[in-house]
């Protein structure tokens, strides 16, 4: 992976992006894209939108969203401790005893999930409830708190990124910060490259809460084509079963789903894409709608010709999710080879 690119990748994943809460990951973005994109803004939701010929046909929109799972601060006790709700879904087994940040207008505070010992727990104690748990700041009482910290104010892990063997990348919020990498990285091979398409990288919002980003930047561009990028289950470590999700291992490149969710044309074409330019790839049924920002693109409007392109994902919404640097690429070279492809007489039409 170039310099640059990982050095992007490594600030989208260090910089705080809770669902309602992206805008400094949407700064990283709208700085990174200024050299790449004919024009680049932020809607009234907060999505980004970076474009490429955005006077072409047909219309082209790629998804990858940029808020991670988080907490929200909900109480402040009277001994200075936080009580948080969860934004977006978390295993709750996880989330005890993790180092997080709070992200304030002050700047971050540092903080631990924390519950009474294991020796006093007593009951269901390996099913806790949110209200179970509380962060630590080390502030004496409520007033001290305050002073830090103000209700509504995020919450995330830890953040940082880290390397394991084999370009394997590990850190909290690859759910879908690689995503936003991965529509942004295309839009950058396209950069210089003639076709007669409109193209759209959106960094989308608060997907993680119901997909809502990916429906109000769709009405905007209003595409006839649109790729989300999101992370799928890998397969290849223990507890998983292939019977149940299909066959996704790490390093095998891009995933490319297929199913009632998919527009078969567009799903075809990507694989064609695949195998013309050699680039790794692997293929996942769904059977029902997918839960990404695939779900809203195809519904918008009067329907859009949808494709899912995912990125192969370890211990999805957990602080130490695992990609592989390789996969990322395989995933960007495929979105801007695709658009390479398609002219305008192109049909999508089942």
């Amino acid at each position: 992976m170039r310099v640059e690119s990982m050095e992007f990748l490594k600030n989208l994943l260090e910089t705080p992006s809770a669902s309602g809460y992206e805008q400094p990951v949407a700064a990283v973005v709208r700085d990174r894209m200024k050299p790449y994109a004919d024009d680049v803004e932020t809607d009234y939701h907060g999505n980004v939108i970076a474009s490429l010929n955005p006077t072409g046909s047909p219309r082209i929109m790629f998804a990858g969203h940029c808020d991670q799972i988080a907490f929200m601060v909900q109480h402040i006790d009277d001994n200075g401790y936080l009580f948080v709700n969860a934004l977006g879904g978390h295993d709750m087994m996880v989330v005890v005893g993790q180092a997080v940040t709070v992200w304030t207008d002050k700047g971050p505070v540092p903080g631990v999930m924390a519950r009474k010992p294991i020796h006093l727990l007593q009951g269901d104690a390996n099913k806790p409830k949110m209200t179970d748990l509380w962060v630590d700041l080390g502030a004496k009482n409520k007033k001290e708190a305050e002073r830090l910290v103000e209700i509504g104010d995020p919450v995330t892990w830890r953040l940082g990124m880290s390397s394991l063997r084999n370009d394997v990348l590990v850190s909290p919020g690859m759910d879908d910060k690689v995503g936003t990498w991965v529509v942004m990285e295309a839009l950058r091979l396209l950069k210089g490259r003639a076709f007669p398409a409109a193209v759209f990288a959106v960094a989308t919002v608060q997907e993680e809460i119901g997909l809502r980003g990916a429906k109000t930047s769709a009405f905007g561009i209003d595409p006839q084509i649109g790729l989300a990028v999101d992370v799928t289950f890998c397969t290849d470590h223990p507890g998983m079963d292939a019977k149940q999700t299909g066959e996704v291992k790490m390093h095998e490149g891009a995933v490319i789903t297929r199913g009632p969710n998919i527009n078969p044309k567009v799903c075809k074409l990507l694989v064609e894409t695949a195998k013309q330019k050699k680039i790794p790839h692997q293929l996942c049924g769904e059977s029902r709608p997918t839960g990404t920002d695939a779900n809203a693109i195809q519904l918008n409007r009067a329907g859009v010709a949808t494709g899912l392109v995912s990125v192969p994902n370890r211990y999805m919404h957990s602080p130490v999710e695992v990609v592989s640097a390789r996969d990322l690429e395989a995933c960007a070279k495929l979105l801007a080879e695709f658009v390479c492809r398609v002219e305008v007489q192109t049909g999508f039409r089942p």
